[in-house]
């Protein structure tokens, strides 16, 4: 994990260096363990690098990494799981290698298949590589999105970050104007939706994307990986039609090894965060079958929540203590939260309602020593574990009439909204509106305001333009077209708004802000090509079978355990202790730090 950053002149002048190293140094948090610089083309091409050292952690590693033969150069953030199976063929067909990073793997690939090689990857990466032999810049951003990556260009040049503050500071004539669509979307979603920013100059790389530029100016970016389309194509696998109760769990047991494995490459300790759920407990019993030896294990505890059933801290101390992880609970207080918040919002590089659990998380691993952990985000989105599964369906089914007549949902909207907020949810008085199809019930359960209260929160002409710019019920319904299968559509959703765009953000930016690489198993394109067939299939794995893959199985306390999320307590944080316990809902406490968290990114709400 590391910060990569570069600048491309379309003009044929040198690029700046002081910029370039402004952007490098901005993100020295990302990568503590060395800084690297590199020009070419008489200046008018430069990637940087700062270094988190995982893989090869000594000098060889260092970036950016040129070929043997000069031509080719590249500055890489992220971790190719499969660079040593990738390097084994290479060796076969009589490639010498010089080091023995993943870093050099990526140049071997590109110098034999192209852009292409970027198919082969398995991993979470984020690249720049110059190719000096074509005079182009390829820059490509894995699967899943995981990794990020972003860029602006004009008339001058190219310009690219990991980071978007970093990437801001650095462009001469500014960030240029606030997008409407970034700020509309972090309203609606409590995220900025790739690939939007906050400002107009600046767009964040796709998922599964690659983009060239050379001197002549920059492409747009071309998919190479499409969730929806794995699954469309998933449906003609033999594995699709159907297989036992049984084959099914053993296919997904031996998927989930496969993945835990792969993320278990380092050749620096790794850690796992340990909540109460099945997913980080799954990956707790899968790591220490693989490995043989007791993993370091970290959870939160919140004095809040103590004796209550939000208390993650007393199960996952019973979890730990049945695989014999090395585990440590760290209680974070209202004290240290606010001691923390502004640090803790400096380094959110896009605003986000969520992060604040792993930014705490990650802080206590880099005090523990940890350089990696894994944790088990992406559980609930590949397996169904929430209750948007169930109950979108639902909903869409009882209110599927109301497709028919559109407007009877918008009617009743108008007429009951400013009133029935002061009662229940103010989402409730958009069911009917927004309740008809799964695009519009998603967008309904997981908008943090809803459409019709943006007007009291933003500029009227700005959130037209916003709006029109985003199209998230388009976007939406886009997503998910040809699927035709509710469960199906919702994991789309789930997988492509809410985990790439906040979880996995989320993930990035509150894990580098402590010199962290937090790893993510069950956000895999190897698991997720297994389980395909399977997740298109009659025997649908769900989060049971996750949990049936541990061995030695799961303590029954946890299996019967409701599922609540892992939270902290933000409500309590931010409203007086002594409020009412209404007012201290959690939808009200997430609003307004909604609020607070657009104020000190700029957002005028």
């Amino acid at each position: 994990m590391c910060g990569i950053a570069g600048l491309l002149s379309f003009d044929g002048a040198a690029v700046d260096q002081v910029a370039l190293v402004g952007m490098r140094d901005a993100m020295a948090a990302r990568g503590p363990d060395g800084q690297g610089l590199w020009l070419g083309e008489e200046g008018r091409v430069g990637l940087a690098h700062r270094r988190l050292a995982i893989i090869a952690p000594d000098a060889s590693g260092a970036q950016p990494m040129a070929s043997a033969d000069g031509c080719l150069h590249v500055s890489f953030n992220g971790e190719i799981y499969n660079h040593r199976e990738l390097r084994a063929e290479l060796e076969q067909s009589g490639v010498r290698f010089r080091t023995a990073s993943d870093t050099e793997v990526l140049l071997q690939l590109y110098d034999r298949f192209g852009a292409a090689m970027v198919t082969r990857l398995r991993g979470m990466f984020a690249f720049a590589l110059w190719d000096g032999r074509r005079r182009r810049l390829l820059l490509a951003r894995d699967p899943f999105g995981i990794k990020p990556l972003y860029y602006a260009a004009n008339g001058a040049g190219l310009a690219f970050a990991s980071q978007v503050k970093a990437l801001a500071g650095a462009l001469q004539d500014g960030s240029g104007p606030v997008d409407p669509a970034g700020q509309v979307g972090f309203l609606l979603f409590g995220y900025v939706p790739d690939p939007h920013t906050l400002h107009q100059a600046i767009r964040a790389l796709p998922a599964g994307s690659i983009l060239w530029a050379g001197p002549d100016g920059v492409g747009v970016p071309e998919s190479y990986f499409s969730i929806r389309e794995t699954l469309l194509a998933a449906r003609d696998s033999p594995m699709s039609g159907g297989q036992t109760y049984e084959h099914m769990r053993d296919h997904v047991r031996e998927a989930l090894l496969d993945s835990v494995r792969g993320h278990l490459v380092a050749d620096v300790g790794v850690g796992l965060f340990l909540s109460a759920g099945a997913d980080s407990g799954t990956l707790l019993a899968l790591a220490t079958e693989i490995g043989g030896a007791s993993l370091r294990t970290l959870t939160l505890a919140f004095d809040e929540f103590r004796d209550t059933p939000d208390d993650e801290a007393p199960l996952a101390d019973h979890v730990a203590a049945a695989y014999r992880s090395r585990h440590q609970t760290r209680t974070i207080s209202q004290e240290h939260f606010i001691d923390r918040r502004a640090r803790l919002l400096d380094a959110m590089d896009q605003p986000s309602i969520d992060g604040v659990n792993s930014y705490f998380v990650a802080e206590a691993a880099a005090a523990a020593g940890l350089k990696v952990a894994l944790s088990g985000v992406g559980g609930d989105e590949l397996f169904g574990g929430y209750p948007s599964f169930r109950q979108i369906p639902a909903l869409t089914r009882r209110l599927a009439p109301l497709r028919h007549c559109p407007g009877l949902g918008v009617l009743l909207r108008r007429a009951t909204a400013p009133l029935i907020g002061r009662v229940v949810s103010p989402k409730t008085a958009g069911l009917l509106e927004y309740g008809a199809t799964i695009a519009d019930a998603y967008l309904l359960r997981r908008a943090l305001f809803m459409p019709w209260e943006l007007p009291d929160l933003m500029d009227r002409d700005r959130l037209r333009a916003g709006l029109a710019a985003l199209q998230p019920r388009e976007r939406l319904a886009a997503g998910i077209a040809g699927l035709d299968d509710p469960w199906l559509e919702v994991m789309v959703l789930e997988l492509e708004w809410y985990l790439r765009s906040q979880l996995l953000r989320d993930a990035d930016w509150a894990g580098m802000a402590h010199g962290v690489e937090i790893r993510t198993p069950l956000v895999d394109v190897g698991l997720f090509r297994a389980l395909a067939p399977l997740l298109t299939g009659r025997n649908r794995p769900g989060k049971a079978d996750l949990a049936a893959a541990a061995r030695p199985a799961l303590p029954m306390a946890l299996l019967s355990r409701p599922k609540t999320g892992f939270s902290t307590p933000l409500e309590s944080w931010l409203f007086d202790p002594n409020a009412p316990r209404r007012r201290r809902r959690r939808s009200v406490g997430l609003r307004r730090w909604a609020l607070a968290v657009g104020t000190a990114s700029g957002i005028e709400c």
